[in-house]
């Protein structure tokens, strides 16, 4: 514990001289009046003093903590002058980072040039004009919210390609990007309004989703198991009810959906958690005779649209079945650093023509799987604090 309070340095401005705190720390006065810290120790057989900044800049607990870290140096080897000064890459401004960043994604041919030239262009319009002179070290979500506020209801889909595009390069230029966006795209997210919704389908906001599904799962019927199952894989409607048990494969936890019943008429892999094979075992043990249906009508046919409206009629629950696929898209954004091509691939959205390419090389599977996994556990009401911290490996 230190001898100085804050009663000592006080009466210390007009004490000119050296009032030692201990362990080394020092505050030095000078006949002016002015005072610094001054951290003494023993380099080389030879002792020395190491500023720490004015008084007026650094306060009590921030020169201890400076005076620590320097000694610390000491004791590992390390020279102790250049253990104040924050590592190279936190001294970039975020237009060199983000520069940076872009460079390093030319040689990934899962993204094609015309990709590239659009994250750059929406950075030099929307994040350089507030960010780019600014030092990586000193963005926080503070910053970053003000940054996408002004485009944040005007332009939602925009302002989140945006968001994804700063968050990704930061986890690029900082040395413990992987640990520091963790928290990160959340701490933005509760600084941002809500978007307004898309289209005509209402959206349960992501947090009332758990507490939805532990309700969910109480309700018997098939239409109750099938909307389960379009949440748990963020399918749509029309590609649950029509499932057959020939597109799955349960022990390889994959469903393939055949090209003539998806929208873009191309086939699509989904990966299944292990929270939907359980649902479709569940689903397996109640099979229907004389149907290959998944989630067959007590006719045999497919459910209707209806059916499982009325689930969510039935449990006065405000919104649409297809809005499940809009409430895993704000959740994705908002509580993973995934870029956002992975959660559209898991969506099965159709992409622009400038990126059709990329998506032809690859479907994004293992980092789908990776994402309905953490979507899983969040929507079932398991280990939530693992998807908070959720970020895909570090690209350095």
């Amino acid at each position: 514990m230190g001898k100085l309070t804050q009663a000592h340095i006080k009466a210390a401005i007009g004490k000119p001289g050296r009032h030692h705190d201990g362990d080394g720390l020092v505050l030095f006065v000078r006949e002016s009046g002015q005072a610094s810290w001054v951290a003494r120790i023993q380099h080389n057989g030879t002792r020395r003093e190491i500023g720490l900044g004015s008084l007026r800049a650094v306060g009590l607990g921030e020169a201890r903590e400076k005076a620590s870290t320097v000694k610390a140096a000491l004791v590992a080897g390390r020279d102790p002058h250049l253990a104040l000064k924050p590592p190279k890459e936190m001294t970039r401004t975020f237009r060199e980072a983000a520069l940076g960043f872009l460079e390093a994604k030319t040689a990934d041919a899962k993204i094609s040039d015309a990709k590239r030239k659009q994250n750059l262009s929406q950075l030099k319009t929307y994040a350089f004009p507030a960010l780019g002179k600014l030092q990586v070290q000193s963005i926080d979500a503070d910053t970053i919210a003000a940054c996408l506020r002004p485009i944040w209801t005007r332009k939602p889909e925009t302002a989140r390609k945006v968001r994804s595009l700063i968050i990704r390069t930061l986890r690029f230029a900082r040395p413990d990007g992987a640990l520091f966006i963790g928290t990160l795209g959340p701490a933005v997210a509760d600084r941002l309004p809500a978007q307004p919704k898309r289209g005509n389908f209402e959206a349960m906001p992501y947090a009332e989703l758990p507490a939805f599904m532990s309700r969910l799962a109480d309700k018997g019927g098939m239409g109750a198991l099938a909307l389960r199952a379009a949440i748990l894989t963020a399918a749509r409607s029309g590609e649950v009810r029509g499932a057959t048990w020939g597109e799955l494969d349960l022990e390889a936890a994959v469903w393939t959906v055949p090209a003539e019943r998806m929208k873009a008429r191309r086939p699509h892999r989904v990966p299944l958690s292990p929270a939907a094979v359980a649902l479709l075992r569940e689903a397996a043990s109640i099979k229907r005779a004389g149907t290959d249906l998944i989630f067959p009508a007590s006719s045999g046919k497919a459910l209707s649209d209806m059916t499982l409206t009325k689930v969510l009629r039935d449990m006065d629950a405000p919104f649409t079945v297809h809005g499940f696929r809009s409430t895993f898209r704000d959740w994705a954004a908002e509580q993973t650093s995934l870029p956002g091509e992975v959660a559209e691939a898991a969506l099965a959205h159709t992409v622009p023509k400038a990126v059709e390419a990329a998506y032809r090389r690859t479907d994004f599977f293992d980092k789908r799987r990776e994402l309905m996994d953490s979507w899983s556990r969040f929507v079932s009401g398991g280990d939530a604090a693992a998807v908070l911290t959720f970020t895909p490996r570090a690209t350095r």
